[in-house]
């Protein structure tokens, strides 16, 4: 199993009241996805336990893609990953703050 662990100075404060999220599940080709307001305003943690090895550039990418187009200040997201393709990791984050917010996942 691989551990990663990034962390993003967020130009967005997220919205919403709610203090936690869960969305998806671990299994393969899947990944759960839990987010929670933890963290200062202006930052941003997403830390990985992924079965796939070797994938730290991809991941790498997809967190920095996706908290640059989110606002995401202030959220820690821990991840478990079953060997999920990178369209779903997006997808994932972007339900896990959309759940955060109040909205349906």
């Amino acid at each position: 199993m691989e551990h990663l662990n990034y962390r993003h100075k967020a130009t967005r404060r997220a919205s919403g009241t709610q203090r936690s999220a869960v969305v998806g599940v671990v299994a393969s080709g899947n990944l759960e996805v839990l987010v929670e307001r933890t963290l200062p305003h202006d930052d941003c943690e997403i830390d990985i336990h992924s079965q796939a090895m070797g994938f730290g550039d991809v991941w790498s990418a997809v967190v920095s893609d996706f908290v640059s187009r989110r606002a995401v200040g202030g959220l820690r997201f821990s991840i478990n990953d079953g060997g999920a393709r990178p369209d779903t990791v997006a997808l994932r984050l972007a339900q896990a703050v959309r759940a955060l917010e109040g909205g349906q996942p």
